[in-house]
């Protein structure tokens, strides 16, 4: 009754409106949001209006929160089979997720070091090639008519395994320089990824009117986190950004496509069917640019620019994923699916 409350207190159907409005234009969002943490003190000065800056207000301690509730939303959004065809799946889904976690690290420290940058900025692209796949591929893959239930059982699986590949991943691009501790790195995240994606998920399970009000309220949560999370960001480090080298963009716009490249070619390598290689090339270029912000300013919150090219990841891969979709969204030959084919 509690949880029936909660949920149908507001109108379902306004709820639905906007968490569409949102997804279908969370670009135009997320340059929205980011503007305006980037002039709040010029149109908001705390001297004259005594209004508080709500950026810096959460620029770290808040974060964790913010990331957890985003992994909790997720857990609770997971259909009920999708854990299970992680197991049953297994040579596919772990096959794309060693694709994944094999070339982005390799990817991101590559360019990182080709095109000299500086020890910020290459330790935050490194940061975007270790983090796993993002929800938002889940998103694109669906406009791609791609196939949706691969793409959920990806993430999923990248997510599950990220409090072991992550910090491993970390330390070997790396090194023993920026001072990675692999064991509390891996507590991190099993307390603010895998913990709440695992509790969210149970409950959703335990409870049918839970799983209700998080099928209405998850995607909303999950999104305006995110959001904030990349405003906080860049709010923080307003007067770095106009001195952000042409040289990091280019290396965040080449560990993307490169993604896409290797992703499309390793799906054809295990030549499986079309629609999962829409899937797949999705899930390994579009990285969760916003746990690798929130892995930035934790790791290294004694040099804030380390995330500025997490949060710049989220910008392109969001751009060039939902081109790629645009362009994928014609019908497969043969199919008569607009959901793209089951597993």
């Amino acid at each position: 009754r509690v949880w029936n409350a909660a949920a149908f207190i507001a109108k379902p159907r306004e709820i639905r409106n906007l968490n569409a409005m949102i997804q279908r234009y969370l670009l135009l969002w997320l340059v929205l949001l980011s503007l305006a943490a980037l002039y709040w003190p010029a149109v908001f000065d705390r001297e004259t209006t005594g209004i508080v800056d709500p950026f810096l207000a959460t620029k770290r301690h808040h974060l964790s929160w913010l990331i957890s509730a985003t992994m909790f939303a997720i857990g609770s959004l997971l259909p009920r089979d999708e854990i299970r065809q992680v197991f049953q799946r297994w040579p596919t889904i772990l096959g794309g997720t060693a694709i994944q976690y094999t070339t982005m690290p390799l990817l991101a420290w590559g360019f990182a070091h080709l095109l000299h940058l500086d020890r910020d900025a290459m330790t935050g692209v490194i940061m975007v090639g270790c983090v796993p796949g993002a929800m938002a591929s889940n998103v694109l893959t669906l406009a791609a008519r791609g196939n949706v239930s691969y793409s959920v059982c990806l993430t999923t699986s990248a997510t599950l395994l990220s409090p072991i590949i992550v910090p491993l991943a970390l330390l070997l691009t790396l090194g023993t320089r920026r001072g990675i501790d692999p064991v509390a790195t891996s507590f991190m995240l099993l307390l603010t990824v895998v913990g709440p994606v695992v509790a969210g998920h149970v409950l959703a399970r335990q409870s049918a009117a839970f799983a209700r009000a998080a099928r209405l309220v998850g995607p909303l949560i999950a999104n305006l986190a995110i959001l904030w999370i990349i405003a906080t960001v860049v709010g923080v480090n307003r007067e770095r950004l106009s001195a952000v080298p042409i040289s990091l963009l280019l290396a965040l716009l080449a560990v993307n496509l490169g993604g896409y490249a290797c992703g499309f070619g390793g799906a054809a390598m295990f030549r499986i069917p079309f629609d999962m290689r829409r899937a797949l090339t999705l899930e390994v270029g579009m990285q969760n640019a916003g746990l690798g912000t929130y892995l930035a300013t934790e790791l290294f919150p004694d040099n804030p620019a380390t995330a500025i090219p997490t949060a710049a990841y989220t910008f392109g891969c969001m751009l060039t994923g939902t081109l790629l979709a645009y362009l994928w969204s014609a019908p497969l030959p043969g199919s008569s699916s607009d959901q793209g084919g089951a597993l």
